[in-house]
């Protein structure tokens, strides 16, 4: 009996000690109402593949332009329920100069059947072990996904958000970024 209530109350304590430091981690990394210089830092140079494994350099995509780089997998349900979302806003915002960026952590042959069966309309590169390290890099120090930065024209990060993104909010912040 002591044995099982010792068992439950470790578990209580790292159940709420989880909540916590999620709840400041992303408290600390969505910054979508912070836009000052402080919190914004250059976007590293990078290369990643494509599907057909072409090298991409992330500068093909700088340069007036608003970048949402959102760093996915297909066994990861809130990444996709969100791709159909953003693959609408890039058809909607993409003449104001808004560009998405997919970045695959997972394996090439389930991100070929996936982009095949949807109309994902914006490049989507493979991330391997590098674009893991690229989003810790960013500032996804619990390697969760979804995870998505937002990139202004001058090519400074200026939001990190972990999970699932909602329209809105995406709306809400890369508006005044136009």
């Amino acid at each position: 009996m002591k044995q099982s209530a010792l068992i439950f109350t470790v578990a209580a304590i790292a159940f709420v000690g989880g909540i916590s430091i999620r709840g400041l981690l992303s408290s600390s990394l969505d910054q979508s109402s912070k836009t000052d210089q402080t919190y914004q830092t250059p976007l590293p140079e990078f290369s990643l593949p494509d599907l057909s494994g072409k090298q991409h350099s992330i500068k093909e995509w700088q340069g007036n332009k608003v970048l949402v780089i959102n760093f996915w997998a297909t066994w990861c349900p809130p990444c996709l329920k969100e791709m159909p979302e953003f693959a609408a806003l890039q058809s909607e915002y993409s003449n104001k100069g808004l560009q998405f960026l997919g970045i695959a952590l997972d394996d090439s042959e389930p991100v070929k059947e996936f982009i095949a069966s949807h109309k994902i309309n914006y490049p989507i590169l493979m991330g391997g072990n590098q674009g893991t390290k690229l989003a810790h890099d960013l500032g996804n120090i619990v390697n969760t996904v979804p995870f998505t930065v937002i990139v202004n024209k001058k090519g400074l990060v200026v939001q990190r958000h972990m999970g699932e993104m909602a329209r809105e909010q995406l709306i809400k912040t890369v508006t005044p970024l136009f």
